[in-house]
């Protein structure tokens, strides 16, 4: 078992966020309604991808009523800061990420950080796919399975800017037939909302002339501390499921089901992320590196009126509340961020420095027999997804 947990620790796609350089740190907000958050110049460049070639690359600002900003840049759709106010007023960035453009490309840094995933999120087992009655072979980047769609999915591709405004910005992503495999002339948007309570919808809609597949998310690691010199260990995380997929040493799901009951996968109740781990013997957190990388399928089965998941740090009063109209969520707890990754402010990432709250469609669906977890797209249908990240206090 330690030999398949070594080699995971060196080669997981997971861990992409290990390759790492730096920008020069810059001053958070102080709180003003009138700062805007990063440096909007640091942004503006070109990038050429793989798939399209060069393309303009920019920084765009959300704010509301509340003084509350979130920054956004078309490369990979990435949610770059997000400023909320905490318990004493203070605006806090509550996501990791870079302080410009060139920090994010792949040749700096291969990671995650805030993308807009597409277009599968999550793995596909051995990079195979079935589309009208043909067996697809698709990149294989993640111990033989092919993850987050490939070397250069949607996260290292440019989204066009269709419209932008002072609380909404919508991207778009025209992708190929054969990008990255994947069949299919697929029109994709993503619309970012920023409402003035303190919440950030998320709004992916996708249309196709092929059977293919289809599975975003957003790749936030949130630290509701405010400072990611801090791990998120001590957060508070509830969870909204009975049960979760469990995985093999190379992170594929299995197929099954299983109860949380009496497992550390248990989050009903709330409880600290970082609960036990250090004496944790259950095999699904060993092998994903001494926390959590799992999917979990959800009681609110698609209600968007209700959290799926809540989590909330004691230190600064700052809550979130996830709401999906997906059937599971993907939590990852950063486990192979290593010290090496300079981000935002000189801060390096360390271990368990962010967790990603992915709503989803299952892992590898198009593989496995679950029918509330569908992840086809054919011609004529349109695909919608929505998630909510709501941002609160508590005194």
């Amino acid at each position: 078992m330690m030999k398949n947990f070594k080699s995971m620790m060196l080669g997981t796609g997971v861990a992409m966020a290990l390759l790492c350089a730096c920008t020069n740190p810059t001053n958070k907000p102080k709180g003003a309604a009138d700062q805007t958050g990063l440096d909007a110049a640091k942004f503006d460049t070109t990038y050429t991808d793989a798939v399209k070639g060069e393309k303009k690359v920019g920084l765009y600002t959300l704010k509301n009523a509340n003084g509350m900003i979130v920054n956004i840049t078309n490369f990979g759709g990435r949610i770059a800061a997000i400023y909320v106010p905490d318990k004493n007023g203070k605006l806090q960035d509550v996501v990791l990420g870079f302080e410009s453009a060139d920090a994010y490309f792949p040749q700096n840094n291969a990671s995650d950080f805030g993308a807009a995933i597409g277009r599968y999120a999550n793995r596909l087992n051995q990079g195979k796919i079935k589309c009208d009655g043909k067996e697809i072979q698709l990149p294989q980047n993640n111990f033989g399975h092919c993850l987050h769609g490939g070397p250069s999915g949607w996260q290292y591709q440019v989204y066009d800017v269709v419209s932008s405004a002072d609380n909404k910005l919508v991207l778009a992503m025209d992708s190929p037939d054969g990008d990255n495999n994947f069949p299919g002339n697929v029109k994709a948007t993503v619309t970012y909302t920023l409402t003035d309570d303190n919440a950030i919808e998320i709004n992916y809609e996708a249309t196709t002339d092929k059977e293919t597949v289809v599975n975003m998310t957003n790749h936030s690691y949130f630290n509701l501390s405010g400072d990611a010199n801090n791990t998120i260990l001590d957060e508070v995380l509830t969870i909204d499921a009975d049960e979760f997929t469990p995985t093999d040493t190379t992170y594929m799901t299995t197929g099954e089901k299983l109860s949380v009951e009496g497992t550390p996968m248990d989050f009903r109740a709330g409880k600290p992320v970082g609960e036990g781990l250090d004496s944790c013997t259950f095999e699904q957190v060993i092998w994903a590196g001494g926390g959590y990388d799992h999917n979990w399928v959800l009681n609110t089965k698609g209600d968007t009126s209700k959290p799926c998941v809540k989590l909330v740090d004691n230190r600064t009063g700052i809550s979130l509340e996830v709401y999906t109209n997906e059937p599971g969520i993907q939590v990852y707890t950063g486990n192979f961020l290593d010290g090496s990754c300079t981000g935002k402010y000189g801060i390096k990432y360390k271990k368990q420095t962010g967790i990603c709250l992915e709503t989803q469609k299952y892992p590898d669906s198009p593989n496995k027999n679950w029918k509330e977890s569908n992840a086809y797209l054919k011609p004529g249908e349109t695909y919608n997804s929505y998630c909510k990240f709501k941002f609160g206090v508590e005194k």
